[in-house]
């Protein structure tokens, strides 16, 4: 059987691939030009069993016609493309545009999901980003040495609120809290961006004797209420941590069993050495 990767950026796409690899699975990698590591034709030329073929972002009907030569008939999704990447810079082709067009709201879910059903009709099944990936996802309780401190607990509840809601409207999947207020909501820019700015705008406070906001923060993150799984899942890498870290941001909060843990032993280190708590709460929580 061959396998479909369509691939985004970050590390995902060749963690999928090296777990489909590990299966004996041939792979037929769709390389988005605007977004996958150009790593992936090294990872190509020393593996016979994988395939590469860059496409542009925009390029839907090319992508059906690759996996179609190729005998895909099951593909997976893996690794960011960036919101505003969708949205803004691609250049459609004739069927992305009229996908496009027949939205009824532009948001990401909306489009992935009619991309997910025009490649079912043309017998290409999606099929979840985590299929191979499970040992990956965060398991229920706290992933780190220390636990969230009482402070830190509450503002865990608020914003799974906060993030819960805003997921809802698939605005984004993050927001960043400091004594039970928000300091920031993610949209178009990311989790790692958005926590910088929460950052900023704490650091633009010091001094302030009328701000009544204590300095540390938290990261809570969450899957969208009907998350598909086929795309768009939570993760958490090294870069996050290390964001954090520059943020001053003390804890982090992500949902069991619907959040993928990336590079799990060094992140889980990093974030201890850093004083960081990290904590997997139960969906519905």
């Amino acid at each position: 059987m061959k396998l479909g990767l369509i691939a985004g950026n970050g590390r995902f796409p060749f963690l999928l691939l090296d777990a489909a690899r590990a299966q004996g699975l041939a792979v037929v990698v769709a390389a988005i030009k605007e977004e996958t590591d150009t790593e992936m034709d090294a990872r190509a030329a020393r593996d016979a069993g994988v395939t590469v073929h860059w496409l542009s972002l925009g390029e839907l009907s090319r992508l059906i016609e690759t996996f179609q030569k190729e005998g895909v008939t099951r593909a997976v999704m893996a690794g960011q493309v960036k919101h505003k990447q969708i949205f803004s810079s691609i250049r459609p082709d004739w069927r992305l545009a009229k996908l496009l067009m027949n939205l009824r709201t532009r948001n990401t879910d909306m489009l992935l999901g009619a991309v997910a059903k025009v490649l079912g009709d043309e017998g290409i099944e999606l099929m979840s980003s985590t299929a191979f990936l499970e040992p990956l996802l965060a398991e229920e309780g706290v992933l780190t040495e220390r636990a969230p401190d009482e402070d830190e607990r509450k503002n865990i509840e608020y914003g799974l609120d906060v993030a819960k809601a805003v997921a809802g409207f698939d605005i984004g999947q993050t927001v960043v809290v400091a004594a039970q207020a928000c300091v920031a909501v993610e949209a178009m820019e990311g989790t790692d961006a958005t926590i910088e700015r929460a950052g900023g705008l704490m650091r633009s406070l010091d001094g302030d004797e009328g701000s009544t906001l204590e300095r540390r923060l938290t990261v809570v993150k969450v899957a969208k209420p009907n998350q598909d799984m086929r795309f768009d899942v939570p993760v958490i890498g090294m870069g996050t941590v290390e964001t954090m870290i520059a943020a001053d941001a003390t804890c982090l909060s992500v949902e069991a069993g619907r959040t993928l843990l990336f590079d799990r032993t060094n992140l889980l280190q990093r974030a201890a050495e850093a004083g960081i708590a990290i904590v997997a709460v139960p969906r519905g929580y």
